[in-house]
Parts: C-alpha cells; structure tokens; sequence
C-alpha cells in the first residue's frame, strides 16, 4: 500500500478503515466472520423512560463508593429496584457493582432524573442496613475536608464512620423509617421487637451478638415516649428526640456561671451557650484549682449545651483525659445522656455509641480525635481540650487534625466553640488574633494564687549560687526542693525520654553511636544489657567508635529507668513509681513517693503533688522541629498544673536555660508567648501563619505532579505568583528516624530515596490551592501519568513538615 492510500485511510471513517483492514485478510464474502470481528452499535437506550416505568419514586441513587483512588472521588448514579427502595435511604450502606467489582458505598442522595444516557442504569445489588449511617452534615464535612486537605472524600469518610456491626443494625433496622413510608410523608413504624433490651448470647462472637441490655429504664422508654421516636430523621433539619426532651441537670452539680467566674468573659460565654448562641472561645484555664478542674470547666459547658436541647462534641488527646472528663460529666448529666467514641473501646462499643448518636438518642459525644466526626444532631458546641498536642492529628490520609475538624463544623453548623488548655498552641493564638474567637483568661491576680513557685536552675543568681548545676541534670535546687516536699506528699519527675539509655555516645570524640547495619541510634535497655539498635534491633556486642576507634562510651541522654534508679538511690526510703511507654499509670495516691514519667503519661496525684522536677528541658528545647518550643512549654505546663498551688506550698523546678520559653513557665503567661511566636512566624512567612502543602514522592513522580499543578488552566495566574515553593529537596535521614512511630498509609508513606516539594500560601488562596491540588491528583491517577509504582503524597498543613 502507497503512502498516500495509507494517508487517506487514516483520515477515513473508522468503518472504513476497519473494513480496509479486513480485506488485507481476506474475509470479503464472509459476512459472518465479519460481523463478528466488527460488533454492532448499541442501540439507543432512553434512560429517562426506563427510569419512569420502574414506578419507584426517586429511581436514581447517588452512591459515594468506598474506594479512595482519586479518580473516582465523586457519586455514581446507580438505579433503585423496586425491592429495594423502602430500605434504600440517604445515608444507607449499599453494595454495587462497580468496574466488574463488588463494592460498598453509601448513598449520598436520591434523585428523579439522571445525566447518564449510554446505556441503561446499573441496579444496587444489595442494601445492607436500612441504618442511614452518613448524616447529611458529615457528607458536607467530608467534601470540605477533602477539599482543604487535597484528599478524597471516602478517606474522610473511613475515619468518621466505624465498622459496621450488623446485629447492632439489624435491632434498630424494624424502627427507622423506610424511603418510601417516611421521607415521602407516609407513616413510620413505631413499635419496639420484644428482644431490643435482652443480653447477647455468651457464645456468638462479638460482631454478630445483639446489643446488651441497657442499664437504668427500659429501652423501650429510652429511645423516646414519642409515637415515632426516629421520624425526625427522615426530615431535614426537624429535631432530634433530645430538643423536645432535653436531659436534666444534677441538682448536686455546681452552677455553670460560677465555674465560668474565674474567667474574664466566662459568665457571658455559658450564658452564650445555654441561649444557643455561636460563641466562640480560646481559654487558658487556671492550674491547681480545687473546686473547678478542667475536666469540671469542660463537662459544664458540654451539660449546658445539652440541657438547652443542643448537641455537643468534646475531644480529648489520651484515653486518660477522656476518663477524667467522663468521671467529670456523669455529676452532671445522667449516664444515658453521653457516650464515648475512642479507639480502645470495642467495636460493638464503639459502633452503638455511633448508632446512639446518629438516632438522636443522646445529645453528648465526647471521645478522643475520632469523636470529631460523630453525627450529633442539632449540633450546638463543640469542644476541643489542649489542641497543641500531638495525638489530635490523623496519621492517615487525610491527616487532618481535630482542631481543624470541629473548626469545619462549628462553622458549618454555627455552632458554639471552645478550645480549652493550660497552654494556647500558635493555631488558637490566629483564632483569637483574627478575631474568630475571644480569648478567656483568668486575672494574674488568680493566676498566681492557683500556680505552683517555679524556680529555674538555669537562671543567673541560681547559677551565681551554683555553678555546677549548668551541667549537672539533678542540680542541688532541685534534689532540695524534692526532699522538703516528700514531707508534704509525692513528687513528680519529668524526663524527656523512656527506657534506660536512649542514646549514648564515644567517650573519647562524643561521637554518637551508631548501628553498623542501618545507621539507626544504638540504645541500652538497662544496666547489664548489650546495647542494640533502635530501628532493627542488631546487637552491637563488640561496639567500637566509627570515627576514632575507642570502644568506652558515655550515656548522653538517660530515660526513665535510668532516672527512677538513680533517684531510688538518692532516697532509698522513697518508693519510685515509673510511668511511660506502656506502662502508665493513671492516678497515684496522696502518699510520699518519687513518680518519674515521660512527657504525657504523669499520672493524676489525689490532692496534687507537693513538687515536679523538669528534667532535661533544654533537651526538649533542641528538638528538630519549628514547634519544639511551643511543645515543650505545652508538657511543661501540663506537667506543673498536677502540682499544688503556691499557697499550698506547691514548687516547681526546671532545668530550663534562659529563654522566652522558660520565662513563659516562671510567669505562667502561654498566651503571651502564643502570641510573640505567631508573631514571628507572620514575619518569616512560616505556619500557622500561613498554610503548607508538602507533595512526597520519587523524584521524578514529584516534579510531574508539580508540572501538572503549576500548569492547570484552572490556576488563576494571580494565585500561581502567591505561591512559595521550595524544592524538590532529598528526604534525609533524620526524616526516616523520627517517622519511625508514625502509622502512615502503606500506599503513600514515604521511604528512603523520596524526595519533597514544600508550598506556602496564605489563607485567602488556600482553598483555590488546595482544590486544584486535589483535581491535579485525580488527572494524574486517571490518566496514569505516575512514573513509578506509588502516588505522591499530599499532606496539608503537616506538623513534621518544618
């Protein structure tokens, strides 16, 4: 064949050009053969009217499926058989068949008409529960998460909604009102099975045992003495049994403005909140107080807003925190008016404390950073206890933290908001700065009476008295003040690190030792053990120095094994309590005894302690990061708020040197140093001043996503001049060490080789920039254009980033 007929061929239409094809084989003649190498065009399908003769109202399913690949982050429209509609509800979980695959999804809306017109709608295979598991307000939260995170919908969707339990679903699945029966006007059913209250059998394993019996009344009456006690759910925005019922307070229970006097502007915040106003407030609460805990400060505000008829959601970092703040709110409110959502309940647990709340059944949510999403309706507060610490961020995609979730809602939803702690992390700072919250503080006048005496080692007349206390980690201060104060009850020890010897370095060149394997820090588990490697374990039983030779070596950081001896030898008559790692204690009792613990894990001493001793402070302080300091200070300060008030004789000591940081602690003001790190990071350009964006991956796969990015149409050019981009850079090696603790995707964590790209915007583009990173990601996993085996990995706003 000539060129030219090749050219003419390729600009016939494509039955031609197939048909010249079966020529060069020969198959003229055979019209058989032919048409089976060649299929026909479907037919027309006319969508609308098969929809219309189905006789189901709403015949179209919008269904979000549980895949988080980019490309098909949005709803799929799916038709509603017959069968199927009464239990096919917004909100229920369904199984579709999706790509050839079975999959599960939850139905986001039900429609009349659809935009499909190819070919005729697929049919649900299945609805798994009639339970509406996804509330409206969560598909919206989920949407506006993915869009400021870059992320996907069903990741949000995997940490807001638990694992389903069916015979927690099968129990209420008689009483929730079916599609066509309720959301279209029609009755619901409003009896209650005779077994909803019996007793799971002993041998039927845990996800398939009908839920326990309920303590106090009956559950016929605890659901509600209404003629249909889940109506409400079939009707947006009508209320929840709560609101026309709300819980009653303890009479025993303290007032709710006297807690809040201690506070300037606190009485006009409770008062905010029982008239369901939207208030918000940044609070620094006081140490020490023996009336009004912060457990006591938060679980009033959670009470009032449930007598008022609102909802309400605290969250918490630890399990301990959310132990003290239920013990706080049972004095107020009865026991079946809250639930708690935290990953060590069980499953069964946990999924009826999600039911209780999706159903209306109980107005209050607290929990650790899961409890965030819990779909509490007719939402009137959310709260937030020390929002600086760490555990509040999601380690999964999307790596969004607390904070940032009940901020989505409370302002969604409008909604009351308090953030509370004894420190103000940089992030609550902005919120008060640019005014979005008021800040509640005690008077300094308060402020000294409830905080301990904070003397520094490190200070110039300490030193002047003491000059070897700059190098030794127990100066003579602090063995003083710990010996007067075991007279008066325990003493609390703070130490940066757990174990034995965490580290430990050459004795001749102070070079740290090293694993000869991976590189990874060499550690002793305790006195007479082989050291060995933090990161594979290899023992270095013959350890020598790799850059001198010398095989002595010096400890240069001691844990909290380490500590607890020595200061068992410094007073033998004194018990020594340990708590850290996996061993924490969660209260100690008011006798005399020494409780060395990591940084978190201080247990709760009955009447506080006489005394803390923070040790290795300026250890803390030379952490790699841009929010050592305001770390540091936050552990410090929750570490001295168990101690006694001054007037109590309560002391507290810190090896601290001289620094901002350090005076913040003497003069207890977290506010001000809040403020003067905001301050500098606006300055520098740094967050929480404005927000980050770190794309990690192969190099290559990096500065393809990068290209895509900075080269979409949908980028206002205005916005691509805002940007501030560093990189592509190498991840190093102090990367890898510190992200050994994270539990991150296996998909999308970083491993050696990756490389970062770092972008800095303000808020006023944020969610222009963070949009089109999430549509860049989706062109890229759909077109396919990943050089290697993994996507990139975007995480917004990360705190390992700087």
């Amino acid at each position: 064949m000539t060129q030219s007929s090749s050219e003419s061929n390729s600009s016939a239409p494509l039955g031609a050009q197939q048909e010249s094809l079966q020529q060069l084989d020969l198959l003229q003649g055979f019209p058989a053969l032919r048409d089976a190498l060649i299929p026909a065009a479907p037919e027309p399908v006319n969508v609308a009217a098969e929809l219309e003769a189905s006789g189901v109202p709403n015949p179209v399913a919008r269904v979000r499926v549980d895949s988080t690949l980019p490309q098909v982050d949005r709803t799929f429209d799916y038709r509603v058989p017959a069968e199927l509609s009464e239990d096919a509800v917004p909100g229920a979980r369904v199984r579709v068949l999706f790509n050839g695959h079975e999959m599960t999804g939850y139905i986001e809306e039900r429609a009349a008409t659809t935009d499909w017109t190819r070919t005729s709608l697929l049919p649900l295979k299945s609805v798994l529960s009639r339970m509406p598991a996804v509330a409206p307000e969560i598909f919206a939260l989920a949407e506006a998460l993915a869009d400021r995170y870059a992320s996907t919908v069903a990741n949000v969707l995997r940490l807001a909604v638990p694992p389903r339990i069916a015979a927690l679903d099968k129990k209420y699945a008689p009483l929730l009102p079916g599609y066509e029966s309720a959301y279209l006007g029609e009755s619901v059913p409003n009896s209650i099975p005779e077994n909803a209250g019996e007793k799971p059998q002993e041998n039927a394993p845990e996800h398939e045992a009908p839920e326990p019996a309920e303590s106090g009344p009956s559950a016929a009456s605890a659901i509600s003495s209404t003629a249909d006690p889940y109506a409400w759910l079939a009707t947006p925005g009508a209320p929840a049994p709560f609101v026309l019922d709300p819980p009653a307070l303890n009479p025993d229970a303290p007032d709710a403005a006297s807690v809040f006097s201690d506070y300037e502007n606190g009485a006009e915040f409770i008062e905010d909140v029982a008239a369901g106003a939207a208030t918000r407030a940044v609070m620094t609460v006081l140490p020490g107080h023996l009336e009004h805990t912060w457990a006591d400060v938060l679980a009033t505000a959670l009470a009032t807003a449930a007598a008022s008829g609102r909802g309400a959601i605290a969250v918490v970092p630890t399990a301990k925190n959310l132990d003290l703040l239920e013990a706080a709110l049972a004095e107020r409110l009865p026991a079946d008016s809250f639930v708690r959502l935290s990953s060590d309940s069980t499953p069964h647990t946990r999924y009826h404390g999600f039911v209780k709340a999706r159903l209306g059944r109980v107005p209050v949510v607290i929990g650790t950073r899961a409890a965030a999403y819990a779909p509490v309706a007719n939402l009137g507060l959310v709260v937030c206890w020390d929002d600086g610490d760490s555990s509040l961020l999601e380690q999964r995609a999307p790596y969004c933290h607390a904070r940032d979730v009940l901020l989505l809602r409370a302002s969604a939803e409008n909604t009351a908001a308090l953030f509370a702690g004894f420190s103000m992390s940089s992030e609550a700072a902005r919120l008060v700065r640019t005014r979005w919250a008021s800040h509640g503080r005690a008077p300094r006048a308060l402020v000294r009476d409830f905080s301990p005496r904070i003397f520094s080692t490190g200070s110039e007349f300490e030193l002047a008295r003491d000059p070897l206390a700059a190098m030794a980690r127990i100066p003579h201060l602090a063995f003083e003040h710990a010996r007067r104060a075991l007279a008066r009850g325990p003493v609390l020890v703070q130490v940066a690190r757990s174990g034995y010897i965490p580290s430990f370095s050459c004795e001749r060149c102070r070079m740290p030792a090293r694993c000869g394997e991976c590189s990874g820090p060499l550690s002793v588990a305790s006195g007479s053990s082989v050291p060995s490697c933090s990161w594979c374990g290899h023992l270095a039983q013959q350890w020598r120095c790799s850059e001198c030779g010398f095989t002595h070596w010096r400890y240069s950081a001691a844990g909290v094994t380490r500590t607890a001896e020595e200061l068992g030898r410094a007073f033998p008559n004194v018990p020594v309590i340990s708590s850290a790692g996996d061993h924490v204690r969660a209260s100690v009792g008011p006798e005399p005894a020494l409780v060395v613990a990591t940084p978190g894990a201080e247990p709760v001493a009955f009447g506080g302690y006489a005394a803390a001793l923070l040790l290795d402070a300026d250890k803390m302080l030379r952490f790699d990061s841009l929010r050592a300091p305001e770390a540091a200070l936050r552990r410090w300060l929750n570490a001295a708020a168990l101690v006694r008030p001054a007037a109590l004789e309560g002391t507290v000591v810190t090896t601290a040197s001289p620094s901002p940081v350090e005076q913040a602690l003497v003069r207890w003001d977290p506010a001000w140093f809040a403020r003067q790190e905001l301050e500098e990071r606006a300055q520098t350009g740094l967050p929480p001043a404005v927000r980050t964006a770190a794309v990690t991956g192969a190099e290559a796969d990096v500065r393809a996503f990068m290209e895509e990015f900075l080269g979409s149409s949908a980028l206002p050019e205005r916005v691509r001049e805002q940007l501030r981009i560093v990189g592509p850079v190498p991840l190093d090696q102090g990367y890898f060490a510190w992200s050994e603790s994270l539990v991150e995707d296996s998909e999308e964590a970083p491993v050696q080789g990756d490389w970062r790209t770092l972008m800095f915007f303000s808020y006023g583009i944020a969610r222009q920039v963070t949009r089109e990173l999430r549509a860049t990601r989706a062109t890229i996993a759909a077109l396919k254009k990943n050089v290697g085996e993994r996507p990139v990995q975007i995480r917004c706003d990360g705190l390992d980033v700087l």
